[in-house]
């Protein structure tokens, strides 16, 4: 066991330094989702071949790096770095008011910091003891995924309306891969990854409209205020246990360690649970205020990591909202990874990784996270910010995934895979924005076209 955690080391090290500093600088651009920018990214590195520790380094230390980076557009601009941001940007704009913004930052990136420490462990042993009900799901999956896809949809912010559109996108997706099939194609990224980037496209078509182009226009660039940093430790490396007090230091290891034993809720959903259960308990209103973004932002780290690694461990099947959307690849990336839609068995990082593997690897990649990502917001957030505001065009980050999607729908398909892919992301896009169906309920809906459908046809 030690010869191939040490076997593959040095590849889960420099993968995960990889993960840790790209997606550190792609957190601190304002808007950035998190399937748009983490799922087509993991999928081109499981693609090119990276070794199974690699992959899974890269992933995790770039997801935990990026929700601690997320934080400084949200404390510092007042716009959500990402999706997992927007419930925090109350308290962080009632602080910005206050004029002590640098502290909102401060107290969300070290509670981001205790909670990814504590979910790894608490994560990997809830796996072992839900894995001897693997055969079971395996055998029940096309069914589980029908069920957790109903549920999944009635918690998105659609509710009925995403419950209902269920239906219509499945029917979508069957149409397409019988479309592909009479012509010989057998396409599974190039669903992936339209689903991942469908705002993206939908965005793109709606500018070419001319009226909503006029809509979009602005006569002005955007203005930002920047508050003076205050520095109150020596060195580098602050320690998050002295930015917490003792107070938030408990509450945000309780709601951690919570979190971390739920896979199947929408993570913003938890992050607003969590974070209401604190502040409900809290009356100073300072500190309620900084102590419930401590929490948030711990819960973003804890949720995100127990949703893709509990059913990658336990299950291998893709069973919460995470693991069907940025964590996707990890579990289904035709012709490496894969879930079979006939028999529910799974080839992927389930078999690939054992359990000293996930721990292990894990802790090494939310601690070149925190190497990375942590000290670089705490000491240069602010120049960070300015210089992102100022010089980062979001033109040039679509124009850059826009060519990631057409190299992997061309590569997978052709002209065909690249139709596919700006179908289902036109579809999908517009649903996702007029009926809040997203793309967590999205990606099961796909799971449903491909292992319930075929599933249900047999028995009838």
């Amino acid at each position: 066991m030690m010869d191939a955690l040490l076997a593959q080391l040095p590849v889960a090290l420099g993968m995960g330094i990889i993960g840790a500093v790209v997606f550190s600088a792609i957190g601190l651009i304002s808007g950035s989702d998190e399937t748009t920018t983490i799922a087509p990214l993991t999928l081109l590195v499981v693609l090119i071949g990276v070794p199974p520790a690699g992959v899974y380094t890269f992933f995790l230390a770039g997801a935990v790096s990026k929700h601690m980076t997320h934080a400084v557009p949200t404390a510092l601009l007042g716009i959500p770095g990402d999706t997992m941001a927007t419930p925090m940007m109350r308290e962080a704009n009632y602080l910005r008011q206050l004029g002590v913004p640098h502290i909102a930052l401060r107290k969300m990136i070290s509670g981001g910091v205790i909670a990814a420490l504590i979910a790894v462990p608490v994560t990997v042993v809830f796996a072992l003891v839900l894995a001897p009900f693997g055969g079971f799901v395996q055998h029940s999956a096309p069914y589980l995924f029908l069920i957790a896809a109903l549920a999944i949809a009635y918690f998105s912010p659609g509710r009925w309306a995403a419950v209902l559109a269920l239906g219509p996108f499945v029917l979508v997706i069957v149409a397409l891969q019988t479309l592909t099939a009479a012509h010989g194609v057998k396409l599974g990224v190039s669903y992936f990854l339209g689903i991942a980037i469908g705002p993206l496209i939908s965005d793109l078509f709606l500018v070419l409209s001319p009226a909503e182009r006029a809509r979009r226009k602005r006569d002005r660039p955007a203005r930002f205020s920047l508050a003076p940093d205050v520095k109150r430790w020596r060195g580098y490396f602050p320690n998050p246990l002295k930015v917490l007090d003792s107070r938030q230091t408990g509450w945000t290891i309780g709601t951690a360690v919570v979190s971390s034993l739920t896979f199947v809720f929408s993570p913003v959903a938890m992050t607003v649970i969590m974070g209401e259960v604190v502040s409900s308990r809290i009356r100073h209103v300072y500190h309620r205020l900084t102590t419930t973004l401590a929490v948030r932002n711990g819960v973003t780290e804890s949720t995100y990591i127990a949703e893709a690694l509990i059913p990658l461990m336990a299950f291998g099947l893709p069973l919460s909202p995470v693991a069907a959307g940025p964590a996707a690849p990890l579990f289904n990336a035709p012709p490496r990874f894969t879930v079979d839609s006939a028999s529910g068995q799974v080839n992927n990082l389930h078999n690939l990784l054992g359990t000293w593997e996930f721990l292990v690897y894990g802790l090494l990649a939310v601690v070149l996270a925190l190497l990375i990502a942590y000290p670089f917001s705490m000491n240069y957030a602010r120049r960070a910010a300015s210089f992102v505001s100022r010089n980062i065009s979001h033109e040039a980050i679509i124009g850059t995934f826009v060519g990631l999607i057409l190299v992997i729908g061309l590569w997978e398909g052709g002209l065909l895979g690249l139709l596919v892919v700006v179908t289902v992301g036109l579809v999908g896009g517009f649903l996702s924005r007029l009926l809040g169906f997203n793309i967590g309920v999205q990606f099961m809906g796909f799971y449903i076209a491909v292992l319930t459908v075929p599933a249900l046809t047999a028995l009838l």
